[in-house]
């Protein structure tokens, strides 16, 4: 991998998007579609076309209340008005994610980000 492709996720950028819910460190699916330039509608779609990699100790949908309870950390809500609950990929699922979604930019996230 070029030197330029391992630096343009800062290390900040990726560790503030970690959270620890139900006891695992994970990432909610818009912040890693952010990362991996692409929609949150297309990443959710890769998933479910591959659902079968992604067992419930790699990805798991929030609760209500978890979601909640997420938005209340923040300041000021850039969620807007989502339809659907958001899903958390623990590390091995954001591995599968970058294997799944195989670009040069999802490598680079997955590299950076574990």
């Amino acid at each position: 991998m070029k030197e330029e492709e391992k630096s343009i996720i800062p290390d900040e950028i990726i560790s503030n998007k970690i959270y620890l819910i139900r006891n695992q460190k994970v990432m909610i699916d818009r912040d890693l579609a952010d990362l991996y330039q692409v929609e949150t509608k297309r990443l959710k779609e890769s998933v479910k076309r591959n659902s079968e990699r992604f067992p419930e100790d790699f990805m798991f949908e929030l609760t209500k209340e978890e979601f909640e309870n997420l938005r209340s950390q923040f300041a000021t809500s850039s969620w807007g008005g989502t339809r659907y609950l958001p899903s958390v990929f623990t590390e091995q699922g954001v591995a599968m994610l970058s294997s799944v979604l195989n670009s040069d930019r999802a490598i680079a996230v997955n590299i950076k980000n574990y």
